[in-house]
């Protein structure tokens, strides 16, 4: 079959057009597109007003994860050491992020609310190992901070169990 040379030139045209237009990157550092509403991004865990953490150590999150990425071992509270409004604490929480499929049935699992997916994306590291979210990491304030598009644009409303808290 011989070359089509009125194809060839079709597409040298669309080329030859694109070239002359300026181009629509966005610098990604710098202009950061805001997520969705309903965006699941970097978990978090949560404390009660009074300091207490309001994770139990019930694993219910864990047994909830189709990734089989998080890790839970409670302990008891003492009166001594009280953590948790409960009588357990999670003693170790651990998530591996490398695993996670970010899908938030942790967070629909658990019943105190002690979990959630925020809006943070930028989670690389450089080592594998880097990946697994500790208990300290996870109750911490994120450090960036992410733009959320204006949640009445689209026509799925923010679920009840996402309000942060």
């Amino acid at each position: 079959m011989a070359p089509q040379p009125l194809g060839s030139l079709k597409g040298f045209a669309v080329t030859f057009r694109q070239i002359f237009k300026k181009p629509i990157t966005q610098q990604y550092p710098e202009f950061k597109r805001p997520v969705y509403p309903r965006f699941r991004g970097r978990h978090r865990l949560w404390r009660h007003e009074n300091g207490l953490e309001k994770c139990v150590g019930c694993s219910l999150c864990a047994a909830a994860c189709p990734a089989d990425c998080i890790r839970v071992v409670a302990d008891e509270n003492t009166a001594t050491n009280r953590v948790s409004a409960g009588e357990r604490y999670a003693r170790i929480y651990e998530i591996n992020l490398s695993r996670c499929i970010f899908c938030g049935y942790c967070e629909i699992a658990c019943p105190f609310d002690a979990i959630t997916l925020g809006n943070d994306f930028e989670l690389s590291e450089y080592a594998r190992d880097d990946q697994i979210y500790t208990k300290d990491m996870l109750l911490a304030e994120p450090i960036k901070r992410v733009p959320v598009a204006d949640g009445l644009l689209y026509d799925t409303p923010i679920p009840y169990y996402r309000t942060d808290s």
